[in-house]
């Protein structure tokens, strides 16, 4: 086991991963900009009717564009550096926590990773996500204790999107960077993690009340938790406020791909 930790930690300071880490923070970047983009677009009704308002949507935009093509392979190469980097911290670090942390980093790389590859190839991303959040969560409802499940899993994005309103309201997230990125890169990183935080507790909430309902057509991915601010008084400026907040997010994370401790 110390054999593969020392190796782990060896390649956590590689050079190719720390600067693939670096390049998956800016990959995230460009993800952000472009959905915060097409959530200020679908406020005021200036996009495409099909454009989705989630990461595959995101990616899939930025696939049109005239570098797009280009764009969107260093965008997986990125994601994939990073969630490499990742695992290697993950086997590499002593502490369960930040094990555990590193862990689930790296799977939603994996995915972000996967998503990348396949509008990168044409494939898309294989039907709407409101479409696929609603299929999933209705075949897990069909099963003996289903339906508490899909409440937890909502639960649980809930406290994850808590977790990101707190760490950007507290400016947690400098203690991700090994110096003070200055006074724009923190501001940006205040207010992207809040409306990240924002738009994660507006999923969960979602799931918790397709559970309680036990209704699966009340499930919705981000691109239906954001279009239910639309169904609100002022759901127009709600929407163009987190729009606008995922895209300073974007801003902070090419901050972040300067600045990180890796």
């Amino acid at each position: 086991m110390n054999t593969v930790r020392g190796t782990a930690a060896d390649l956590d300071d590689h050079p190719v991963l720390t600067t693939g880490a670096r390049l998956g923070y800016a990959a995230s970047g460009v993800l952000h900009l472009v959905l915060g983009w097409t959530a200020v677009s679908l406020a005021w009704g200036t996009g495409g009717s099909g454009e989705s308002a989630d990461q595959s949507g995101a990616l899939e935009q930025l696939g049109s564009t005239p570098v797009g093509a280009f764009l969107l392979w260093v965008v997986v190469a990125g994601f994939a550096l990073l969630t490499l980097w990742q695992v290697a911290t993950a086997v590499a670090t002593g502490e369960t926590k930040d094990r555990l942390k590193s862990a689930g980093k790296a799977v939603t790389y994996l995915v972000l990773t996967a998503l990348a590859a396949r509008a990168a190839t044409g494939q898309g991303s294989g039907g709407g996500g409101n479409e696929q959040t609603t299929s999933i969560t209705a075949r897990v409802m069909e099963h003996p204790l289903g339906q508490v499940a899909v409440g937890l899993v909502g639960l649980g994005v809930v406290v994850v999107g808590g977790y990101h309103v707190v760490k950007g309201w507290r400016q947690k997230f400098l203690e991700d960077l090994r110096e003070n990125p200055g006074r724009a890169v923190t501001v940006a990183g205040r207010v992207g993690y809040v409306a990240k935080g924002i738009a994660l507790g507006i999923v969960g909430a979602l799931f918790v009340v397709a559970a309680v309902q036990n209704d699966p057509e009340e499930a919705k991915g981000l691109d239906g938790a954001l279009r239910s601010l639309l169904e609100v008084p002022l759901g127009k400026a709600l929407l163009t406020a987190v729009g606008l907040g995922i895209a300073a997010y974007g801003v902070y994370s090419f901050g972040r791909a300067r600045y990180a401790r890796v």
